[in-house]
């Protein structure tokens, strides 16, 4: 048995397509998320961007790793059913934390999210993971865009930096190219979403957004969970999020006191 915000259908189309869409997922934490956001936007972390690209207009507000010190993200967490939803999946007996993603277009924002994998960015390798980008506000226009299918791609795409759009690491070969998923014909999948709707896609899957052109906010609360089979890996640099001293190795599973359990079957 699955939770009852799935079917057995999306668990399947999940281990497929790396995407699916979760209806009401945070439905029961919208205020609480909202709240929690605009604390993060009044006290920024120490990673925190607006994402000025020259030649763009509005602004695109993005930060992560605030959950420790923004107790309605910690909240909304715990009273949601995502560690539930994430562990079938993940088809995972356990769900561990790894960190919050907070990311704001204001109405009139022209820059895209670009095309991107998270897992390249990441110091984590493993089949059991999942994303979770939830709309704060109603999404028409400036929704998640997946690319069906991508997780299972032989190489991981070049991770670049939004503003600059120069590669992340020195790209030997282990890389491929960013795609145009929408010249290259590829399957996107994208959804008109309500406020606490939920995409779930997993690291590994290509994803983007388009700009905000409406005169709507559009605030997205994003979490990233691991399952029992995700490892710490070295990359070719420092990671993003970097989480310096963490003293791991690899192979290691995330260490607990900085990446929690949230729940164990």
């Amino acid at each position: 048995m699955v939770h009852p915000l799935l079917s057995e259908d999306q668990v399947e189309a999940y281990q497929r397509d790396g995407v699916v869409m979760i209806k009401g997922l945070f439905r029961d934490q919208v205020e609480l998320l909202r709240k929690g956001v605009a604390a993060n936007m009044a006290e920024p972390g120490p990673y925190a961007s607006n994402n000025d690209k020259q030649g763009e207009s509005g602004r695109f507000f993005d930060d992560y790793c605030n959950w420790t010190r923004i107790p309605e993200f910690a909240a909304a967490i715990e009273a949601s059913p995502v560690a539930e939803v994430a562990a079938d999946l993940m088809g995972s007996d356990l769900v561990q934390m790894f960190h919050d993603h907070v990311l704001v277009k204001e109405p009139g924002t022209s820059m895209a999210t670009p095309w991107h994998q998270d897992g390249p960015y990441y110091f984590v390798e493993g089949q059991q993971t999942v994303s979770f980008w939830s709309p704060l506000d109603p999404v028409r226009k400036a929704s998640l865009r997946c690319v069906a299918g991508s997780h299972h791609w032989e190489k991981e795409v070049l991770p670049t930096r939004w503003v600059s759009q120069e590669g992340f690491f020195a790209d030997e070969g282990q890389y491929m190219a960013v795609p145009d998923p929408d010249a290259e014909g590829m399957r996107v999948m994208e959804w008109e979403m309500e406020p606490g709707d939920a995409v779930a896609f997993h690291f590994r899957t290509l994803h983007g957004a388009r700009g905000n052109t409406s005169d709507m906010r559009r605030r997205a609360f994003s979490l990233r969970l691991v399952g029992q089979d995700a490892r710490y890996v070295e990359r070719p640099g420092p990671t993003s999020p970097p989480f310096p001293g963490h003293d791991m190795t690899p192979g290691q599973r995330l260490r607990e006191d900085w990446f929690p359990l949230l729940l164990q079957r």
